[in-house]
């Protein structure tokens, strides 16, 4: 049996409703949707995770709205950040943010969920939102690099759990970093930009390299260029595919074994996107 976890940033929450999203999840019903970039305040997210549930229910992933688990946390200040997680499988624990940091700004960027699967192993699924930083601010790079900071000590904490035959973890979201050349379309031109700063990178070297964890997708599609799942809404870059893949699920080893195939949904055209980003979405037979 296998399960399928979907991570994709939703640019806005009320605007990928507008646009489309619950019709997306009716087709596609993940088992573990994680979102980024949610963007709206608690009463319009209640709202329109009560509607995407009727898109489970559409789906026939659930019998009723209510047998869809939800958890999110919205950001502190306004408009900004926002992460949650849904799934119709048994949620066993939540928890909230990254230890050490208490700013506003760090707020709706971190949760973690533990499911029990239909074979009845319990993992911890992390939805993330990582800053974005911005080169011309450094008050900005600075709460990236905090916060990228505070993610080391946690993910080596997962790491410890896994490898001492605890919960499998896998985390899910946009961390806005390109690895590697072959996760942009333009590395040369974007070496002095945020996102791929070779500081930025080598966050991404840790944790592959010194806590073990696997860039799932990578894995499976072995080096190649892309493919991306970000796409600037800036001149021709989606109809010309001139993309960053800055969504990933990166999973502790016994987790990573189990992936099956992945797929990107790319939207057919720029006018039918519900969001700058594509839905990456990883089958696991756990």
């Amino acid at each position: 049996m296998t399960i399928t976890i979907t991570t994709s940033n939703v640019n806005g929450l009320r605007a990928a409703d507008r646009k489309g999203v619950g019709s997306w999840a009716a087709t596609h019903a993940p088992d573990l949707w994680c979102m980024q970039e949610v963007r709206a305040p608690q009463p319009d997210v209640d709202r329109i995770v009560a509607e995407l549930s009727g898109s489970y229910v559409a789906a026939g992933r659930i019998s009723e709205p209510h047998e869809l688990s939800s958890m999110n946390e919205v950001c502190r200040i306004k408009g900004r950040a926002g992460v949650g997680i849904l799934t119709p499988m048994p949620v066993v624990a939540r928890r909230y943010g990254l230890p050490g940091l208490s700013e506003g700004v760090d707020s709706g960027r971190w949760i973690e969920m533990d499911v029990r699967t239909p074979q009845g192993y319990v993992i911890t699924v992390v939805s993330v939102y990582v800053h974005a930083g911005n080169v011309d601010d450094p008050e900005k790079m600075a709460q990236k690099y905090r916060f990228l900071d505070a993610m080391l000590v946690r993910m080596g904490q997962l790491r410890d759990e896994a490898a001492s035959g605890g919960r499998q973890s896998v985390l899910c979201g946009d961390f806005n970093i390109a690895h590697t050349p072959l996760d942009i379309k333009n590395a040369k031109a974007n070496e002095t930009h945020s996102g791929f700063l070779p500081q930025e990178r080598r966050y991404v070297d840790r944790w592959i390299g010194d806590l073990d964890f696997v860039d799932v997708m990578r894995d499976l599609a072995g080096d190649i260029q892309g493919p991306y799942t970000w796409w600037s809404q800036r001149g021709r870059a989606f109809d010309n595919n001139v993309g960053w893949r800055i969504d990933y699920q990166f999973a502790t080893p016994e987790l990573a074994q189990t992936a099956r195939g992945f797929t990107i949904d790319k939207a057919p055209s720029y006018d039918s996107r519900w969001s700058d980003h594509a839905p990456l979405s990883v089958t696991y037979e756990i």
